[in-house]
């Protein structure tokens, strides 16, 4: 092991409850171990998960919250013994790995809780929200510290919880403590004062205006979480360790208004002088670890960040904090592990939190200790299929339904949390494989047919393996994309999969009856009825190189158009984005964590936007457009950028051993293109 990152595999202590390093996979929803969304039962693809990682070398194991009032259904989590029995009975295999294993609780979600335009239309709806009650009680779900607007719909309002329900609460945390305990557990995690979750919401000024003992007063704001705390530690007793999911600072300055790094801006939530004063008063309470990041879902993206937030993003907040209390401090956030070595090292933090890095590859912590960081499958920040809850004007959450039940899937790995599904099975008859195509798609297709026995062989036109991926992780931003490249085109070298380079195949008789994969992607689409569109660069030439001048405008204010547009930003340039629809990044698929602060930075950077705006004419130093809102237009600029969408185009159709794979089929995303490719590789 490179003996920089020594120190995070070195013991330290919760409580009394030892910890044999300092890796800690902190909760996602979809790793629950008693479900998620559904009648609770002891989960297997859960704990299927929660071992792999175990197995793996990860110190403190966090499954995905459970709540303590289940929101389908309206069940009680502690009401259900059997399935804690079922953990009882499973947790021996569990502790042989040597890992701890702390069980996430929350109280809920209040007005953050995800709702979708089937929820608006059950609420709006009187008789029914009398039916869907059993099921799916909107009221209570929802209920927050006062009444308030929900963060993805106007059309959902929250309630005030009323005292006897937050009594109702901390009696459940309890008991559900206490069965946990009993099943052999090694603590709790309450989830949270953290993120402006329910518990966070009660806590902070800018949403609780409640003025009985649960509001006004910090002790009065805080009040809810001391007293589960307390009520957990009466029912297990002072040496049952209990951490607490903490956003050290609220980074918000308003109801669905975050704060961007670097940004100057007054705090309407937690700062850091009341961080401190909280933390340490929450200490005194019982708490045993604070498990820290920042952020609330009016600032999404320092709690979930994309691809454009800084690395270590909370992670200075962080060691701040940890000079104020006297238990242990864990960060998470697009942490580096060599950074947080260092931090640990120095005193400044005690353990290193990672997530979506574990659904990308649950052996990455083993591979890093055995010096193979190059065989890590990187998470490139996407949450394509973690949590791809979409937000745009005009929507509530756009997001799949199969999706919102089933979180913590991810877009770079098949099999995570889908082993039913997506699997290696090896091959009885192997087959030679021609793959036509060597971007993302062919190479996963290629991957899964070699693990599977069978000969798979690339042809690739261009000189090197990646297709429209090379210009997709151009970028300076996207370091983790590349990163990606990287990890196929070692793949394929391990495999030993042979490949021809400066190959293009126009034709499939050469191949006669073996199998065929089409995997050629996608064209750009061509705006050839706007006069001047020759004068046009396409989005993915400017990202392989193509020059451009200073005041830039980029047709097409989807994810491409906007991350180009951002680009060209950071590199000085001034970008102005056109866009035909009413938002930015209008598309399904796009987590509010990504959309968000692509807006708010905008915004912020005061980068021209023109929404509702539709391209007429390219002429030589501007465009004209027709604008809803200010009819004719004319646009100064020295260059314009074309994103206005791709086009499948497969090298055919069909035929009886032809299959398709990637854009070529369906213009989608990394997510659609990896799955499909393993599940083609699979029948064949």
């Amino acid at each position: 092991m490179e003996q920089r990152l020594e120190p995070l595999f070195t013991p330290w202590k919760i409580g009394n409850c030892e910890i044999k390093n300092r890796i800690v996979l902190t909760s996602m929803g979809g790793t629950d171990l008693f479900g998620w969304m559904e009648k609770h039962h002891f989960d297997k693809a859960g704990a299927h998960f929660i071992m792999e990682v175990a197995k793996n070398n990860a110190g403190l194991v966090l499954p995905g919250c459970q709540p303590v009032y289940n929101p389908m259904f309206g069940q009680w989590l502690y009401k259900n013994e059997k399935m804690y029995q079922d953990l009882k009975k499973w947790l021996p295999e569990f502790h042989k790995t040597g890992a701890k294993l702390f069980i996430q609780l929350t109280a809920g979600f209040g007005w953050s809780f995800t709702i979708s335009g089937m929820m608006e239309t059950l609420y709006s709806n009187k008789a029914l929200r009398v039916v869907s009650k059993p099921f799916m009680d909107l009221d209570k779900i929802t209920a927050s510290a006062s009444p308030s607007p929900n963060r993805w719909s106007d059309k959902v309002p929250s309630r005030e919880l009323t005292v006897r329900e937050i009594h109702e609460y901390v009696d459940a945390f309890a008991k559900c403590a206490k069965l946990l305990k009993d099943a052999g557990v090694d603590g709790v995690e309450i989830h949270a004062v953290h993120e402006g979750y329910l518990l966070d919401q009660f806590t902070l000024k800018y949403v609780n205006h409640r003025t009985d003992e649960y509001g006004g007063s910090f002790e009065n704001r805080y009040r809810f979480p001391v007293e589960i705390v307390q009520a957990i530690k009466g029912a297990c007793g002072k040496d049952f360790p209990v951490s607490l999911r903490y956003s050290v600072i609220s980074k918000t300055k308003g109801f669905r208004k975050g704060a961007l790094p670097g940004e100057d801006y007054v705090e309407a939530g937690r700062d850091m002088e009341e961080s401190k004063k909280a933390a340490k008063y929450l200490q005194d309470a019982g708490y045993d670890m604070l498990n820290c990041d920042n952020g609330t879902y009016d600032a999404w993206y320092w709690a979930h960040p994309p691809i454009y937030m800084p690395e270590n993003c909370n992670l200075e907040d962080v060691e701040e904090l940890k000079k104020y209390v006297d238990i242990p401090v864990v960060c998470a956030g697009r942490l580096d592990v060599r950074t947080a070595a260092d931090a640990v090292s120095e005193g400044k933090l005690d353990g290193a939190g990672f997530a979506r890095a574990f659904l990308a590859d649950q052996q990455w912590v083993t591979k890093l200790m055995q010096g193979k960081e190059e065989d890590i499958r990187p998470c490139i920040l996407c949450h394509n299929g973690c949590f791809n809850m979409c937000h745009y004007k005009g929507v509530a959450n756009d997001q799949a339904l199969s999706d919102s039940l089933n979180l913590a899937r991810c877009a770079v790995n098949a099999e995570t949390m889908q082993w039913t599904k997506h699997f290696i099975k090896k091959t009885a008859k192997p087959k030679t494989v021609h793959i036509i195509g060597g971007g993302i798609g062919g190479m996963e297709t290629a991957r899964v047919l070699k693990l599977r026995g069978h000969n798979p062989v690339i042809y690739e036109k261009n000189d090197c393996l990646g297709g429209t991926f090379i210009p997709a992780s151009a970028e300076s931003y996207k370091g983790k994309l590349r990163d990606l490249l990287a990890w196929y085109r070692r793949q394929m070298e391990v495999l030993g999969i042979e490949v021809h380079l400066n190959s293009e195949i126009k034709e499939i008789e050469q191949f006669g009856g073996n199998e065929v994969v089409i995997a050629t992607g996608a064209v750009p689409r061509t705006l050839r009825k706007v006069p001047g569109h020759e004068k046009m660069i396409e989005a993915c030439d400017y990202l392989n190189g193509a020059p451009v001048g200073e005041k830039v405008v980029v047709v097409g204010g989807g994810l491409t158009g906007s991350e180009i547009a951002y680009e060209l930003a950071l590199q000085g340039k001034k970008p102005i984005i056109v866009e035909m629809k009413d938002d930015l990044v209008s598309q399904p698929g796009v987590c509010l964590a990504n959309s968000s602060y692509l807006r708010e930075w905008f915004a912020l950077h005061k980068v021209p936007v023109y929404l509702e705006t539709t391209l007429e004419k390219v002429k030589d130093n501007a465009i004209v457009c027709q604008s809803k809102k200010k009819g004719k237009i004319e646009i100064e600029c020295d260059s314009v950028i074309s994103s206005a969408g791709y086009v499948p185009m497969p090298l055919v159709q069909k035929g009886k051993h032809v299959h398709l794979v990637g854009d070529c089929v369906k213009v989608g995303n990394l997510r659609s293109v990896i799955w499909r490719a393993y599940e083609v590789a699979m029948k064949i």
